[in-house]
C-alpha cells in the first residue's frame, strides 16, 4: 500500500501563514459556530463521573477533563481513541491501523487494564484480557455530548477495575439531536467513510433517533514499507428513544449492533522443523447491547435512578493465525473464539440528610458468562467457560463542613464476585474554594482490579524454537486460578485557579502505592504433548510485584482574544517498579497544545501539537523495543458554510512521514502511524 507523499516542510509554511493571516481579521462575536465553548463555558461544564450526579467541573474534587463536542470536531478526530491524545495524564499510542493502546497514568499496553471505560452508564471493559476493545467502540461522533475523564482511581462508586482512572463515553438525548444529518470522510487512511443519522417526535415527550455508520479503513505499513495486513471494515447501526412523560420522569432505551471484519498479521514460530511465519487474517467480528433507564427526580436534591443492560461480542482473536475469512459462523479456523455475554442491573438513590448532607447510596448485580475456544491458535482457557456474579452495594456522604466553601466526601464500594471474592473500595475527598476563582481537592483511595481469564485460566504460547543441539522448545505463560487482585492506595492534591477571566489553570499532582500481579519465570520442563519438548522458563502470573508511581499533571486554558482559544497540557510521570508487567510502557513526558482560531464567514482554523517522551513497549514474541521521542503536528481548516453544511479538511501527524507508536507481542514487525489527509462533508437537515 502506498501512502501520498507530502511535503511536510509546505504544510508547515501554509500553517504559519494562515495563522498569520487570521490575525489581519478576527471573525465578530456574532459568526461563533453554535456550540462553540469559551472559557466561562468551559469553567462552568457540569459534569457527572466523579460523584453521579450534575456538578460544575470545577467543584469536582479529582484530576478531570472534558472533551466536548466541541473539541471532537476542531480536533479532527475519526475516532474516540484519537480524540482522547488531548487529555493531560492519558496515553494514546496507536498499533496499528485498528489496534490501540490507551491507559491513563501508568501501565500501558494493547490490554491496559487499568482504566476503566463507560459508554452511557454501560460497562465496555472484557474480562477475557481485561481492558478495552477500542476497535469496538465507535459511534457517529456528532451524536456524542461530552467525554469525562477521571484520572485517579473511581472505585468507591464505579467499583472494579476503575483502577487508575474511568472515561465516561455520554451521548446526546434524542431531544437534542432532533431532524437529519448524514456525513462522509474520505481521505489518505479511509476509503469513504458514511454516518446518517435521524431524529424525530412521536408525540409531544417522545423523541427518537435512528443511525447508521459504516467505514472501510486501509492498513498501515511497517519501516520497511511491508504491509501489515491490517486493513478493517465495520458497519453499525442503533436506535434511541427519550421519553418525558412528566417533569419528574425519564425514560431512556437505546440499542446498538455493528459487524464487521478485522485485519492483523500475526508471528508464528514451530520448533519442528524450526519455521518463523508471518500470517496474514481477517477475523469477522460482531456483537451489540440494548440499554434501558429510568430516571424520577424528585427534588434538586433528590433522584432515584434504576438501569439494565444487555451486551455481547461474538470475534476471533487470531492468536497463531490463519484465514477466517472463511468462518462467518465461528465454527472454524485458527484462533480464539470469544462470546461474551453480559446482563446488569442497578439502581442509586440520592436524597439530603438535614441540612449539610447528601447521601448517595445504591446496588447491582452483573452477570457475565464467556465461552472461549482455542481453534488451532496458540491460547487456550481451562475452563474454557465461564460465568462470573458479581453483587455490588455503594454508599456516599458528601459533608458541608462549611457551606460554600468546605466539604468532605467519604464513601466506599463493596463487591463479591466469583474471582476473588469479597472487595472494599473506600475513598475520602475534600473540596475547599477559598475563592469564587479558586479551589483547592485532596484524595485518598483505594481501587482493585480483578484478575481477567488469561491471567487465571489462560495458557498462552508465545515461541518456539530449536536448542542448538536440536531439541525441540517453547516458551509459554500459565495462568494461576489462585492470583488475586491487584490493589493501589493512592493519594492526589490539586489545585485550579483563574488569574483573570481569560487565563485558568488545573494543576494535579498524585502518589500510587501498588500491588500489582505479573509474571514470574520458573524452573525449564519436559512435555510430551503435542510432541516431546522442552517448555523452556515458562512465565506464570502470580501476586506479590509492588510498584510507586508519583507525578504530576497541568492543563491551562486561555482565551487570548474572542477568536482565538489556546490550550495546553503537560504530563510527567515516574514509575519505581521494574518486575511489574507494563511498567515501561508508558512515556515519562507528554506535552501538548491546541489553537481554536474563528477566522471570518464560518471559516475556524485548528492546530494541535502532540509531543511524547521515549518509552519501552513490547513487540514480537520476545525482545520489548524502544519507541523513540516523537512530535506530531495536525492542522485542521473547517468551514461552516450555513447551518445545513459544512466541510473540513485535515493534515495529521504532519511532521514525519511515519512514525512507530507501539509494538504488539503477536508481532515482532511494529506498523508505522502515517501521515494522513483527511476530508469530511457534513450535511444537516
Amino acid at each position: 500500500m502506498t501512502y501520498h507523499k507530502i511535503n511536510h516542510q509546505w504544510l508547515l509554511i501554509s500553517g504559519l501563514a494562515l495563522l498569520w493571516a487570521s490575525g489581519l481579521k478576527a471573525a465578530d462575536s456574532s459568526s461563533k459556530a453554535t456550540g462553540e465553548l469559551t472559557l466561562e463555558d468551559l469553567i462552568n461544564v457540569k459534569v457527572t463521573s466523579v460523584s453521579k450526579k450534575e456538578t460544575r467541573l470545577e467543584d469536582s474534587p479529582a484530576a478531570i477533563a472534558v472533551l466536548t463536542q466541541d473539541d471532537l470536531q476542531r480536533l479532527g478526530a475519526t475516532s474516540i481513541a484519537e480524540a482522547l491524545r488531548a487529555v493531560p495524564g492519558i496515553e494514546v499510542a496507536r498499533m496499528n491501523a485498528n489496534t490501540w493502546a490507551i491507559s491513563a497514568r501508568g501501565f500501558n499496553g494493547q490490554y491496559a487494564n487499568k482504566l476503566l471505560v463507560l459508554v452511557d452508564g454501560r460497562s465496555v471493559y472484557t474480562p477475557t484480557f481485561g481492558g478495552v476493545y477500542w476497535d469496538l467502540q465507535d459511534l457517529v461522533l456528532e451524536d456524542l455530548d461530552r467525554i469525562e475523564v477521571i484520572r485517579g482511581p473511581g472505585g468507591s462508586l464505579w467499583g472494579a477495575n476503575a483502577f487508575n482512572g474511568v472515561i465516561n463515553i455520554m451521548t446526546k438525548s434524542a431531544k437534542e439531536t432532533q431532524g437529519g444529518l448524514i456525513s462522509t470522510t474520505l481521505g489518505t487512511e479511509f476509503l469513504p467513510s458514511v454516518s446518517a443519522r435521524y431524529g424525530g417526535q412521536i408525540t409531544s415527550n417522545l423523541f427518537y433517533r435512528v443511525y447508521g455508520k459504516y467505514f472501510n479503513q486501509e492498513g498501515f505499513e511497517d519501516k520497511d514499507g511491508r504491509d501489515m495486513n491490517d486493513e478493517w471494515h465495520i458497519g453499525r447501526g442503533g436506535a434511541r428513544l427519550d421519553w418525558e412523560p412528566s417533569e419528574r420522569n425519564t425514560f431512556t432505551l437505546s440499542g446498538d449492533y455493528f459487524n464487521g471484519a478485522i485485519g492483523e498479521q500475526v508471528q508464528k514460530m514451530a520448533a519442528t522443523p524450526f519455521t518463523n511465519t508471518f500470517l496474514k487474517v481477517n477475523a469477522p467480528t460482531s456483537g451489540g447491547n440494548v440499554l434501558g433507564r429510568w430516571t424520577h427526580t424528585f427534588s434538586e436534591e433528590a433522584e432515584f435512578k434504576v438501569q439494565a443492560y444487555y451486551d455481547a461480542v461474538r470475534q476471533i482473536d487470531p492468536f497463531g493465525g490463519g484465514d477466517l475469512e472463511v468462518d462467518p459462523d465461528f465454527l472454524r479456523g485458527n484462533g480464539l473464539i470469544e462470546k461474551q455475554d453480559t446482563w446488569d442491573l442497578d439502581f442509586q438513590d440520592r436524597f439530603p440528610l438535614g441540612a449539610r448532607q447528601s447521601v448517595m447510596w445504591g446496588a447491582g448485580f452483573r452477570y457475565t458468562l464467556d465461552s472461549l475456544t482455542s481453534n488451532g491458535g496458540e491460547i487456550s482457557f481451562n475452563p474454557s467457560k465461564f460465568g462470573d456474579r458479581l453483587f455490588s452495594t455503594f454508599v456516599q456522604d458528601e459533608i458541608k463542613i462549611l457551606p460554600d466553601t468546605l466539604s468532605l466526601t467519604v464513601g466506599s464500594k463493596f463487591e463479591h464476585n466469583d474471582f476473588t471474592g469479597f472487595e472494599v473500595e473506600p475513598s475520602g475527598r475534600l473540596l475547599w474554594t477559598p475563592t469564587e476563582r479558586q479551589t483547592v481537592w485532596g484524595s485518598i483511595g483505594r481501587a482493585v482490579r480483578t484478575p481477567s481469564r488469561v491471567e487465571r485460566d489462560a495458557r498462552v504460547n508465545l515461541a518456539a524454537f530449536p536448542l542448538p543441539d536440536g531439541t525441540p522448545a517453547q516458551v509459554s505463560i500459565f495462568g494461576n486460578p489462585n492470583v488475586d487482585s491487584e490493589t493501589v492506595l493512592a493519594y492526589e492534591l490539586g489545585y485550579r485557579f483563574q488569574p483573570m477571566r481569560r487565563l485558568s489553570f488545573d494543576i494535579a499532582a498524585f502518589y500510587n502505592d501498588y500491588d500489582l500481579i505479573a509474571t514470574r519465570r520458573e524452573a525449564t520442563r519436559f512435555e510430551t504433548t503435542p510432541i516431546p519438548h522442552l517448555l523452556y522458563n515458562p512465565y506464570q502470573y502470580e501476586n506479590g510485584f509492588v510498584a510507586t508511581s508519583y507525578g504530576t499533571e497541568l492543563l491551562a486554558h486561555w482565551q487570548v482574544t474572542d477568536w482565538w482559544r489556546l490550550s495546553g497540557s503537560y504530563s510527567w510521570l515516574h514509575i519505581n517498579g521494574g518486575n511489574a508487567d507494563n511498567a515501561t510502557a508508558s512515556p515519562k513526558h507528554q506535552f501538548n497544545i491546541t489553537s481554536s482560531i474563528d477566522l471570518t464567514h464560518g471559516l475556524e482554523f485548528d492546530a494541535a501539537g502532540y509531543y511524547t517522551d521515549r518509552y519501552v513497549s513490547s513487540a514480537g514474541l520476545s525482545s520489548p523495543v524502544t519507541i523513540n521521542p516523537y512530535l506530531r503536528l495536525d492542522l485542521g481548516l473547517n468551514w461552516r458554510v450555513n447551518q445545513h453544511f459544512e466541510v473540513g479538511l485535515w493534515g495529521q501527524n504532519l511532521v514525519e512521514s511515519q512514525h512507530a507508536e507501539f509494538g504488539s507481542y503477536k508481532n515482532s514487525r511494529i506498523a508505522e502511524v502515517p501521515r494522513t489527509i483527511t476530508a469530511k462533508l457534513t450535511f444537516r437537515f
